[in-house]
């Protein structure tokens, strides 16, 4: 029966964290702009060492359009910085990437642009219209559902209710002009 080796016994696996500085800044700087700017956000020891500079970001926008992918198409974009660089449409093709939306699964495609291998196996597969109405049904009618249709049942009391209010303002200004009305013919 062999014993669990304790702590110090088991052989030491070094991890990214654990790597000297300088193969930080070697990785570092062979990384595509999302990759960098992913382990930029990852650790604070990165944060300054990940360098996501206006010529990093050019390279990233030239490989895109020779891809033929999306590419950000504001015309405030700006280069100075990650957080006002195209703000919302870099944030959408990054979730994008995150996803595996942009590679392809089937041979001689582009295959997987974030591994580099010729077939992307990390695709989710895409969910057909009949598979998409049954996940909304299923989120609709879960406990989160609940509490909307709650909310919405709510909202059509008081549009109702408003409704009727309304319809009786009227009522008495009509019943008040009428009353006006025969006072001055009498």
């Amino acid at each position: 029966m062999t014993e669990p080796l304790s702590t110090s016994q088991r052989p030491f696996r070094p991890t990214l964290t654990s790597m000297p500085t300088e193969i930080h800044l070697l990785i570092a700087s062979n990384l595509t702009y999302p990759d960098a700017l992913s382990l930029k956000h990852a650790n604070r020891h990165f944060y300054n060492l990940a360098c996501t500079g206006i010529k990093l970001k050019i390279e990233w926008l030239i490989e895109r359009r020779t891809l033929h992918l999306d590419c950000p198409h504001d015309k405030g974009c700006e280069l100075g910085s990650d957080m006002k660089f195209c703000r919302g449409s870099v944030k959408l093709l990054m979730e994008r990437r995150r996803q595996h939306f942009e590679c392809e699964t089937r041979p001689g495609g582009r295959g997987c642009l974030i591994f580099g291998t010729k077939i992307c196996t990390h695709q989710k597969a895409r969910l057909s219209a009949k598979q998409q109405f049954k996940k909304t049904y299923r989120i609709l009618f879960s406990k989160l559902g609940t509490l909307l249709w709650w909310l919405c049942l709510a909202l059509i009391g008081a549009g109702v209710s408003w409704g009727w209010m309304e319809h009786q303002r009227r009522t008495i200004d009509a019943g008040s002009a009428l009353v006006m009305q025969v006072n001055e013919t009498a």
